[in-house]
């Protein structure tokens, strides 16, 4: 019997395919779909994904001695969360995350917390080619009380639907390059007197540290291919770059990119060998994913101190501003980062910030 002909049908105009770059506007604001509560097993996985060792976050007793209800969301948890519900209307065409800028954690999160997100355009750029642009958008994330938890700035280049469509005026927003100490919120009921150093094995306070000072991070992680997976999953971020194998075959490499966000998060675990009482990130400065990660790839990460100072108010607790470079089979021993022609084709990550320790 001969086989009849496959036909299609006529879709109907109900699935969202993503904003391109001519359809976002300085001022347009977004209400992202998909408010998530997280739970103690979004927090178990999120340590099973990475294996982060900083107490606060692991530990109820720790974080109950310094004053926290119980022990918070880890702080890239709740960056990750946040950053998820924006995939579908901000990047879900995008080709690269380019950076960040901005980025203030407020309010701690906990298991039980129900986070919300909205972006806010901020900025427009065509690029030269006519092809694409770059889109720069400010989102704020709040829990079930309308706290703000988590605010930041990131750019993406996003794919145009049409490439001769006219390009809107070119607005890019002016960014500071380091969130000010005063701009970083501590609450007066946490006792950092109270912290425990024991519970994280490291002896090294916010004194022992100095400017200009850089730690080789000594470990490797090795990606597979099924946990940068179910990390994209867990943050239900729907960037096809990230976990459609179908349509990667063709795209730039081949295959599927892991997402940048979980190169960021095993930076922040292997950090813990070397710093390991820095217990908070507390702001993002400034962020750049310089090259792609693929399972398989084994990741290595070293840090600079770029700056140290007081809290305004505090004399138990100080700020490091950290420049954390995260590398792919490439141990750290040279310090891999930029050269007089760029970065090293070993660099993946290169991430500023800014933790909290105990002086």
């Amino acid at each position: 019997m001969a086989k009849k002909a496959l036909t299609k049908s006529k879709a109907t105009n109900k699935t969202n395919h993503g904003n391109f770059f001519e359809d976002f506007y300085v001022g347009m604001r977004i209400v992202h779909a998909t408010p998530r509560t997280i739970n103690d097993g979004d927090a178990a996985l999120y340590t099973g994904l990475y294996g982060g060792r900083f107490p606060v976050a692991c530990s109820d007793e720790t974080a109950r001695a310094m004053g926290y209800d119980k022990a918070p969301i880890d702080d890239l948890l709740v960056f990750h969360i946040v950053f998820g519900k924006t995939v579908p209307d901000v990047s879900l065409n995008a080709i690269a995350n380019l950076g960040y800028a901005e980025g203030v954690f407020q309010t701690p999160a906990y298991a039980g917390d129900t986070l919300r997100s909205v972006s806010d355009v901020i900025g427009v750029k065509e690029n030269s080619n006519g092809k694409t642009g770059v889109v720069y958008v400010r989102t704020t994330g709040t829990n079930q009380r309308g706290q703000v938890v988590l605010s930041y700035v990131r750019w993406v280049m996003v794919r145009k639907r049409d490439e001769k469509s006219i390009a809107p005026k070119p607005v890019v927003p002016q960014l500071a390059s380091v969130v000010p100490g005063a701009s970083i919120p501590v609450s007066s009921s946490l006792r950092f007197s109270a912290y425990d150093t024991s519970a994280s094995g490291s002896p090294h306070r916010f004194g022992d540290y100095k400017k200009g000072e850089r730690i080789n991070h000594v470990d490797g992680f090795t990606v597979e291919e099924a946990e940068h997976m179910l990390a994209t999953r867990l943050y239900q971020n729907t960037a096809k770059v990230h976990f459609n194998q179908h349509t990667e075959k063709a795209g730039r490499f081949g295959k599927r990119i892991v997402y940048g966000g979980h190169v960021i998060s095993l930076a922040r675990s292997l950090s813990f060998n070397g710093l390991g009482n820095a217990f908070k990130i507390a702001a993002i400065n400034g962020g750049r994913h310089v090259g792609p990660l693929f399972a398989g790839d084994t990741v290595y990460a070293w840090s600079e101190v770029l700056d140290a100072w007081a809290v305004p108010g505090r004399t138990d607790v100080g700020a490091l501003r950290l420049r954390t470079v995260a590398c792919k089979d490439h141990e750290p021993v040279d310090f891999p980062g930029t050269t007089k022609d760029g970065y090293d084709d070993s660099v993946l990550l290169d991430f500023d910030y800014t933790v909290l320790m105990p002086v």
